[in-house]
């Protein structure tokens, strides 16, 4: 569990990472480096899943590669929504979601903690509004649950 106190906001107890893949922690279906070290000492404290439409078809390459779970969304379906039903069915109270695209806006809505990545697929900008923090990158993003009191500099009012 990951225990955050931010003043003048909220106290976090997380337990789950839900993380967007294409865009956000993979480009054209590949992780980007230095991803799997960060995620690795990330599952020591929290559970972690892969949620995606599986447009590269390496969702479940990706998904091994990293040791976590993963999630495929069901095609013709809403699957912004399928994103926030997820993050719900865990407990949104103790999630924190990771995502770049208008799909996962309902996503970093729903979850306890929501940041939107600007990576090489760009940041919608629904997904910005939708976000409590933005990081410049996956790298970046994950880092801010490694050193949660970056976290709290930021988000501290």
């Amino acid at each position: 569990m990951l225990e955050i106190n931010i003043p003048g906001w909220c106290s976090l107890q997380l337990t789950q990472l839900v993380l967007d893949v294409n865009g956000t922690l993979a480009l054209d279906g590949a992780l980007l480096p230095g991803v799997a070290d960060r995620i690795g000492a990330l599952r020591a404290g929290l559970e972690i899943h892969l949620i995606s439409a599986n447009t590269y078809g390496r969702l479940d390459a990706v998904a091994a590669d990293l040791g976590v779970r993963a999630v495929r969304l069901e095609p013709g379906r809403a699957e912004a929504e399928q994103k926030a039903a997820f993050v719900r069915a865990l407990g949104a109270d103790g999630v924190v979601a990771i995502g770049n695209g208008a799909n996962d806006v309902a996503m970093l809505e729903a979850a306890a903690l929501g940041i939107a990545v600007l990576g090489h697929e760009g940041l919608a900008p629904a997904a910005l509004g939708a976000a409590d923090v933005v990081a410049a990158s996956i790298e970046a993003a994950l880092e801010l649950l490694m050193q949660p009191r970056r976290l709290i500099a930021t988000l501290r009012r």
